[in-house]
């Protein structure tokens, strides 16, 4: 039987912690609120902030 390898990257493990760091910080917020979040999120993804 082969010995496994440590992983470098752990991809899943990177999304579920991105996933609870958004559901932390959208926690509470009106439609419109989450609609001004996404907005403002888009807008730094695509503006490279």
């Amino acid at each position: 039987m082969k010995t496994k390898q440590k992983k470098e990257f752990d991809a899943v493990k990177m999304t579920r912690n991105i996933k609870a760091k958004i559901s932390r910080e959208i926690q509470g917020m009106s439609v419109e609120e989450l609609q001004a979040y996404f907005a403002q999120q888009s807008a730094k993804l695509y503006s490279g902030s």
